[in-house]
C-alpha cells in the first residue's frame, strides 16, 4: 500500500485568465456603437447605456457583448475595411485622431506618405500596410508598445529600414509592411514613451 506522503500533490486548477482591453479597444467599440446608432441599429437611450458600459469594459469579452448583435459591418463584409493614400501633387500626412483600419495601401512616385499611428485608434490585433514608393518616400510611426515586422514577400528590401520592435506588447497591435520600394524609401520608427 502507497505512503499517503510519496502520493503526488495534485495541481491546483488555474483560472482562465481573460485579456485585458485597453483606452483603444474602448473607444473603437464605443465608435462602432455610434455609427450603429447612426445608422438606426440602436436608439439614444440604447447608445448611452452601451457607451457607458464601453468605457467601464475592462476585458475584451465585455466588449464584444457589446457589439455582437450588431451584426458585422457593412464595410467588412464588402472588404472595404481600407485606407487608401495615393499622393498626386502634394504629400500626404494620415496622424492625430483616427481609427486604422485592418488594411492601408500607401503608393507614391514621388511625394511623401507619413502615417503617424501614435494617437491613432485600432481595435485590431493585426493590421497590414501597403508601401510601393517609386523615388517617393513613405514613413510610419507607431506608438512604443506597437509591433512592426517587415513581410517576407516585400522587394528592394535595402530600401526599407525598420526601427521599431518587431514584437508587440501584450494586446497591443502588430503591424505587418508588405514593402515594395523603388529608389525611394520606407522608413518605420518607433515613437518614445
Amino acid at each position: 500500500m502507497n505512503n499517503p506522503e510519496d502520493l503526488p500533490i495534485p495541481a491546483a486548477p488555474q483560472a482562465h485568465v481573460e485579456p485585458r482591453a485597453g483606452d483603444a479597444d474602448r473607444e473603437a467599440v464605443a465608435d462602432r456603437l455610434r455609427v450603429a446608432a447612426g445608422e438606426g441599429r440602436i436608439d439614444l437611450g440604447e447608445l448611452e447605456e452601451r457607451l457607458d458600459r464601453a468605457y467601464a469594459a475592462r476585458t475584451y469579452r465585455e466588449l464584444d457583448a457589446l457589439v455582437t448583435d450588431l451584426g458585422r459591418r457593412p464595410e467588412d463584409e464588402a472588404g472595404t475595411d481600407v485606407l487608401v493614400l495615393k499622393p498626386s501633387m502634394s504629400n500626404i500626412k494620415q496622424a492625430g485622431r483616427w481609427t486604422v483600419p485592418r488594411r492601408i495601401v500607401a503608393e507614391c512616385r514621388m511625394m511623401t506618405i507619413t502615417i503617424d499611428f501614435t494617437e491613432a485608434v485600432c481595435a485590431h490585433r493585426e493590421v497590414t500596410v501597403e508601401a510601393t514608393c517609386r523615388s517617393g518616400h513613405i514613413r510610419l510611426i507607431v506608438p512604443a508598445d506597437w509591433g512592426v515586422t517587415v513581410d517576407g514577400s516585400s522587394t528592394n528590401t535595402g530600401h526599407i529600414v525598420n526601427k521599431a520592435a518587431g514584437t508587440a506588447e501584450p494586446g497591443c497591435p502588430t503591424v505587418t509592411v508588405v514593402g515594395h520600394p523603388g529608389s525611394g524609401r520606407i522608413k518605420i520608427k518607433q515613437s518614445r514613451r
